[in-house]
């Protein structure tokens, strides 16, 4: 099996007896690794601006920063995506930002539902949601938009 750009770059931190394993399950580490940094930036975001505008404004600056993290490092180190002609370009962004946008609407409605009409807590339920999201968007990226 080749190795990914992620696997190399962590490679020296991997303990040698667990690196068949790691390698063998590059992409799903380097998606929940590049995902929890993901999920980080747009936590961090939507916490600094809950302070000072509504949530469900603050959630969705917060997406525009995570999504735009999220394609880079997706399309450089989990799924590694090679195209550079502009169409293909054009159709890995487009689908990109659409899978995205669908999972914007699954979580402002998850939080509008929890927040609004149930009276949970905004940051709680914004937490449950990012698995949700986390899950959604692993398999549109590898089903849609970087499959090989």
């Amino acid at each position: 099996m080749q190795e990914s750009r992620f696997y190399r770059l962590i490679k020296p931190l991997i303990p040698k007896p667990l690196r068949p394993l790691c390698l063998k399950y590059q992409e799903y580490l380097s998606y929940l690794a590049f995902g929890a940094l993901t999920t980080l930036v747009n936590l961090i975001i939507f916490y600094v601006l809950v302070r000072w505008i509504n949530y469900l404004a603050a959630n969705v600056i917060a997406w525009v920063g995570a999504v735009i993290f999220a394609y880079v490092v997706n399309k450089l180190f989990v799924f590694e995506s090679d195209r550079r002609d502009f169409r293909g370009l054009l159709y890995e962004i487009g689908t990109f930002f659409a899978a995205r946008l669908l999972s914007l609407g699954l979580e402002e409605g998850i939080l509008f539902l929890f927040v609004e009409q149930l009276g949970c807590s905004a940051g709680i339920v914004k937490l449950i949601a990012q698995i949700l999201v986390v899950i959604f968007n692993y398999v549109a990226s590898k089903l849609v938009i970087f499959r090989k």
